[in-house]
């Protein structure tokens, strides 16, 4: 009797899970019918049916995956491209998607985890821009220029490689093994105004101030936004290049736009005094102090104008009042500065 009991109960689960099976693939069938036909949003509701009625099913939770994938929906694509992978499905494709998904949703560890997985299962596959990429986000420099460079020889004609390299060099104040890198980047893709624009910036920082104009005004040319910082960046290289009227012309124009920035103010001023203007220094100095009379800094160039123009008494007077206001400006020194550099 306990025999055909047993009988029974296993009978009516394999009926049990052939129902389900047969459901299973009936929806799938659904699914693949109106992918066919465009319409995503179905196929996706009738591959959501076939896989609750069977979850082991290799065919559907692959095409599950990919509908999520598709769909943008990447949190629920890279659960079931796991999944794949925990039914053995340890293929090139279920490793790409698996590197892709963790990268961009920032698990970089995974990432990298991934990227070697799929490197081990197709030795051609190109995995070193992604693991330079996740070192470099994790601000792991070293290892980040290790796999680029090996990056650079899988896909010479990534624009984004050198460029990665570069950036990571100036990060570390390493300007001049960046600006090989920087050119590079430039010469596959020319159009990245950015680029260009950064690498003016790495000029001016080894102080060679030619050059550095030179790549503002390309970057001004090739389309860069002429914001604020850009314009305040070019006047500064064109000053130091000795083309003191243009630059103080674009910094006189920016003051147009913004009549109370004590930054633009400040920075003509010192241009003025660096140029030997010094009345017209002290002119843009007083301005300051009419905008802040606790302003020791533009009083003591005041004072130093006064100094150099002849009125050494004057000058010192005021240099010392400044001091009694500030006492960290007795040992001032004259430093120059561009905002928005590295």
């Amino acid at each position: 009797m306990l025999k055909v009991m047993l009988t029974s109960a296993v009978l009516t689960i394999s009926t049990l899970l052939f129902a389900q099976t047969d459901s299973s693939s009936y929806f799938l069938k659904k699914s693949l019918e109106e992918k066919g036909k465009g319409r995503r949003m179905e196929s996706l509701k009738q591959l959501e049916k076939a896989y609750s009625y069977n979850k082991t099913s290799k065919e559907v939770v692959s095409e599950l995956a990919a509908a999520y994938l598709d769909l943008r929906r990447y949190a629920q694509a890279r659960e079931k491209y796991l999944q794949l992978e925990s039914f053995g499905n340890a293929t090139d494709s279920t490793y790409k998607q698996l590197m892709l998904l963790s990268f961009n949703m920032r698990q970089l560890d995974d990432a990298i985890k991934y990227a070697t997985q799929l490197k081990k299962v197709s030795p051609s596959a190109k995995t070193a821009f992604f693991i330079g990429k996740a070192y470099y986000d994790k601000e792991d420099l070293g290892n980040a220029i290790k796999y680029l460079d090996q990056a650079a020889k899988e896909d010479p004609q990534n624009a984004e490689v050198p460029y990665m390299i570069a950036k990571g060099y100036a990060e570390m104040q390493n300007f001049k093994s960046a600006i090989p890198y920087f050119q590079k980047a430039v010469q596959l893709n020319p159009t990245q105004s950015y680029w260009i624009y950064e690498m003016a910036l790495i000029y001016y920082g080894m102080n060679d101030d030619q050059n550095s104009l030179k790549y503002m005004l390309e970057a001004g040319e090739k389309g860069l936004k002429k914001d604020n910082a850009y314009m305040q960046n070019l006047a500064t290289a064109y000053i130091n290049v000795g083309r003191f009227n243009e630059g103080v012309g674009v910094l006189q124009d920016i003051l147009r736009m913004r009549p109370s920035d004590k930054n633009v103010i400040s920075t003509i001023a010192e241009a003025y005094y660096n140029a030997k203007k010094y009345d017209e220094a002290i002119n843009y100095y007083d301005e300051l102090l009419r905008m802040d009379k606790q302003n020791a800094d533009a009083l003591y160039m005041i004072g130093m104008s006064y100094q150099k123009k002849g009125d050494k008494q004057k000058g010192m007077a005021l240099c010392d009042k400044a001091i009694e206001m500030d006492p960290s400006l007795k040992s001032l020194k004259q430093e120059k500065k561009m905002p928005g550099g590295y």
